[in-house]
């Protein structure tokens, strides 16, 4: 677009980006300078403040080299939202970033711009945590250099449990007591926020926001949805972006079947489809726009259409509530709907 203006004025232009968030948006830097021609002589650093120097007559400037690949892009891109996000100033601790609940369980962290002595990752087992689940988280938070603790929410599983069970008489074990442990964790943290001054980052992922599959009240608690437009496969990309910097989380937390552990062997696609089509779908369908009809046409299996778009239609109450994300792909869940796309941002 850029170029194009150039060319057709035979001018050269130059284009200064904002750095840094405010609210759910994220000013990506990566000011630019183009020639009459519209090639670029100058580019400044993405997702940093940065200092360049161009001269528009001899055609040469400083030209920062581009991020290489989107995963890392989007893993700069949240560091500084969450760096910089007005909530983010507001609470001087990081309670939990990134949340790496979806991939190795319990309340940890990736990473947070306040620093490692300002993050606390809190395991919180049941009986349906692996041993695996346990030591990953702890493996993890000894990486990071964060303070750790484990709070089990057994005892408090089990008194719910007793004191509901007059209740639930003849109706058996169901969604309900795996929401029950979600919301118990989020409790703990919410009341470890209030301690302690620090800002809890909920843990659910694009992927499942979209279908639902994040506990309203136990997932969902806290000030800053830093993985709200990031899907689940991109999440798997962002690991492995950081790990390439320095191995901090456990090859088993990335290899292992995808796992709320709310109840024994569960995996996620025993309620979902498998990610990569689950994204995809959503992909296509939230940022491109194409309906039910058009995703078929593109190849996608009609019955997993169809339970996709049911899954996204009655969660919409739950992305009502969310606390606010930052915003990376082109259309993200958001707090003003447009037209006939009921809670999707542009």
């Amino acid at each position: 677009m850029l170029a194009n203006v150039a060319r057709h004025w035979a001018r050269p232009l130059v284009f200064v980006n904002q750095v840094g968030g405010q609210d759910d948006l994220l000013f990506d830097g990566s000011s630019l300078a183009l020639d009459a021609r519209g090639e670029v002589i100058a580019r400044a650093a993405e997702h940093a403040t940065d200092l360049i120097v161009v001269d528009v007559d001899t055609g040469r400037g400083t030209v920062r080299p581009l991020v290489e690949s989107d995963a890392r892009s989007a893993l700069d891109a949240l560091v500084l939202g969450r760096a910089t996000t007005p909530d983010a100033a507001t609470f001087p601790r990081a309670g939990r970033a990134f949340g790496w609940h979806r991939l190795g369980g319990g309340g940890l962290s990736g990473r947070a711009g306040s620093g490692p002595a300002n993050v606390l990752g809190v395991s919180m087992p049941s009986r349906f945590s692996s041993d695996h689940s346990r030591s990953d988280a702890a493996a993890l938070a000894a990486a990071l250099g964060i303070q750790f603790r484990t709070i089990s929410i057994e005892p408090m599983f089990a008194a719910y449990l007793e004191a509901l069970a007059p209740a639930f008489a003849g109706r058996p074990a169901d969604v309900t007591e795996e929401n029950l442990q979600a919301r118990i964790r989020g409790g703990i943290l919410m009341a470890l926020s209030n301690k302690l001054g620090a800002l809890l980052l909920s843990t659910g992922n694009k992927s499942e926001i979209a279908t639902g599959y994040c506990t309203l009240y136990g997932d969902t608690c806290g000030g800053l949805a830093v993985l709200s437009d990031v899907p689940k496969t991109l999440v798997y990309k962002i690991a492995g972006e950081i790990n390439a910097e320095r191995a901090v989380i456990p090859q088993s937390t990335l290899s292992k079947p995808p796992s709320a552990e709310l109840r024994p062997d569960q995996k996620d696609q025993d309620s979902l489809p498998p990610y990569d089509v689950l994204d995809a779908i959503l992909e296509a369908h939230v940022e491109r726009g194409l309906d039910s009809e058009a995703l078929q046409a593109a190849g996608f299996d009609p019955a997993v259409v169809a339970d996709v778009m049911r899954l996204m239609r009655q969660s919409e109450y739950k992305r009502r509530q969310l606390p606010p994300g930052l915003k990376i792909t082109g259309k993200a869940f958001g707090t003003a709907p447009l037209p006939h796309r009921a809670g999707i941002s542009g």
